[in-house]
């Protein structure tokens, strides 16, 4: 029986190293999904999830946690449009990811077919970097070849829109003749070091700092040693993006922890106060949380020119890899003697555990969704790998938990959507099926889709040589962030038509569907809870019953802000009086931490 161009199709990925692909079935791809049955199981396996987008979450989270390529699939018309959104978290967090779609046949594109879509133009933006629809059997081979190595090769989002008649084609090699291509497997990761002239300027705007902050992102994952090194020999402190909140341990005195709007004080205050700033693969988006422009020299490491001094005007921008180039510009840095700004540091990182611990233990209605985190932290195993959703749940995983070597975490960082959690951690799973996984997830992306892929965790979780995989739900009936954002960013009070929603049962939809479920509304019962949860023979459902009145408080309050939340309370808020309760206890905890 003759080859046809989908046994071609998998063939080919298979021979590029792909093992997994993530996806839904439809008519626009039975032609692919018949390949890929013949090829087998045990070659390329198909991850079947509730929803599109889903899959592309997963082909994201995958490529973050493995270091391979991501693959989704996805059938014509709404199938196709399904995916864009988790192929946009993606393309913004800099992830080889390769989408497969199917469209009409060749005779009716153009024709106002049904589940015809110009899936080009649709995927133009977010697959920029490649994308082509498929008209002939011969050029198959290299579509996919150039997929796959300019995905791999630039860190982007590549796509291959496939015609249901021409999957089922025979498949026919390119002839030798002229208007063919005859392109090849292979992609061999190249060592991006800047010259050794480049280096020393760096080397020389780092030696005459005397106050050097360290700010280090995903890019900077490989490098934890290299990192290290670096800031010991500079005296630096180190804050992280949340993206790179793996790169360094959080045991470390010297680990100011997260920046930004989920940021820690001791980040501000070091990004404050610094006299140099040291940015390695990090696109962290808010400057006004950096330096003040022409406060700090700066230096700044990315294997991305695209990334370079956008943030911060760095006075030398070293194109490279973190790890490599850290390597090649240590020596060329000078042992600093002064420890009089890494003490400072160290006595603000240890007062700012003090604060969250206290923060964690305000008393709250009837949970303080802090102390969901606080209490897992210490009982985070070996190994563990943590997802967290966007939205308030977000600002305890960034502040609370501390990471510690050998761990892996990561979100939507670029994008910041809701609704990744989930598929993020089943993605985890999947290319690490002996590693402990936990996702930290608010009640709204629960509600959005992240019930639906509980359903994909009953289907496969069996098949995980380790069975511990806990999603945590933080169940307060509120877009709890965006609520906090109206009152502090807009002056606006909460907005109930828009914010509350409704309580759902999220620990009994677990057990419906063959999994644990665990209903916690004391603050005294998390520590047990999380044990439990740990400890279970399958997956969890942690629900935690928190109180929406205790506030997201920013590292650094403006006078602006200040100035619209007091203009907000003037309105009327519906929830007043828990509100101002839950802020002054949150206040009072950061200025006497040893009072609860």
């Amino acid at each position: 029986m003759a080859e046809n161009v989908s046994d071609f199709f998998w063939k080919r990925l298979h021979e590029w190293g792909v093992r997994c692909v993530f996806g839904y079935p439809g008519d626009g791809i039975n032609g692919l999904l018949g390949g890929l049955q013949r090829l087998g199981e045990d070659k390329i396996r198909f991850v079947q999830v509730r929803h599109e987008e889903m899959a592309a979450f997963m082909a994201s989270a995958y490529a973050k946690f493995t270091g391979e390529l991501g693959v989704c699939i996805a059938t014509s018309g709404p199938g196709a449009s399904h995916l864009i959104t988790g192929l946009y978290d993606a393309r913004l967090d800099h992830m080889p990811v390769l989408a497969i779609a199917g469209q009409q046949a060749r005779t009716a594109v153009g024709g106002h077919y049904q589940q015809e879509l110009d899936l080009v133009s649709l995927f133009k933006d977010v697959a920029g970097a490649f994308v082509y629809q498929a008209s002939m059997p011969a050029q198959v081979r290299h579509l996919i070849d150039r997929a796959v190595r300019i995905a791999v090769g630039e860190r982007r989002v590549t796509a291959l829109v496939m015609p249901n008649d021409l999957q089922e084609d025979e498949y026919t090699p390119p002839p030798r003749k002229h208007g063919t291509v005859h392109s090849g497997v292979g992609y061999a990761e190249p060592k991006v070091v800047p010259y050794e002239v480049h280096l020393r300027r760096a080397a020389d705007v780092l030696n005459a700092g005397k106050r050097v902050a360290i700010l280090v992102g995903a890019g900077a994952l490989g490098a934890t040693d290299e990192v290290i090194s670096v800031a010991e020999r500079l005296n630096a402190g180190v804050a992280k993006a949340l993206l790179g909140k793996a790169v360094v341990p959080d045991d470390l005195p010297w680990v100011t922890g997260s920046i930004g709007l989920l940021g820690t004080k001791p980040s501000w205050e070091m990004m404050t106060d610094c006299d140099t700033l040291l940015m390695i693969g990090s696109g962290f988006p808010y400057s006004e949380f950096l330096p003040k422009e022409g406060g700090a020299r700066g230096v700044q490491i990315d294997i991305d020119p695209g990334m370079l001094s956008v943030r911060y005007p760095m006075e030398v921008n070293l194109v490279g890899d973190s790890a490599e180039t850290l390597r090649a510009l240590l020596p060329m840095l000078q042992q600093k003697d002064d420890h009089g700004w890494r003490q400072q540091i160290e006595k603000n990182v240890a007062a700012w555990w003090k604060d969250l611990e206290a923060r964690a233990h305000v008393d709250a209605k009837p949970v303080n969704p802090q102390r969901v985190t606080w209490e897992l932290s210490p009982r985070l195993p070996e190994r563990a790998i943590i997802t967290s959703d966007s939205g308030s749940c977000a600002n305890w995983y960034a502040r609370d938990l501390k990471i510690r070597r050998g761990m892996m975490c990561s979100l939507s960082g670029g994008l910041a959507s809701m609704g990744a959690a989930v598929p993020y951690a089943i993605a985890a799973k999947i290319g690490h099926p002996d590693r402990p996984v936990i996702a930290l997830v608010g009640d709204g992306a629960m509600q959005m889709n992240n019930m639906a892929e509980l359903i994909t965790v009953s289907k496969y979780w069996r098949e995980w040589s380790d069975p511990r995989w806990v999603v945590c739900v933080f169940n307060n009936q509120d877009l709890n962030q965006v609520t906090w954002e109206q009152r502090v960013i807009n002056g606006n009070p909460k907005f109930s038509a828009t914010q509350q929603i409704p309580n759902v049962p999220y620990h009994r939809f677990a057990e419906l569907i063959g999994l644990r479920g665990i209903y916690v509304d004391t603050p005294d019962s998390l520590g047990a809870a999380w044990q439990e949860a740990l400890a279970s023979d399958r997956p969890v459902v942690l629900e935690v019953k928190t109180d929406p009145e205790v506030p997201p408080l920013p590292p650094h309050i403006t006078l602006d802000q200040a100035r619209k939340f007091t203009s907000m309370l003037a309105k009327g808020d519906p929830d007043e009086g828990n509100m101002m309760l839950g802020t002054a206890k949150e206040v009072l905890a950061s200025m006497l931490p040893d009072r609860r």
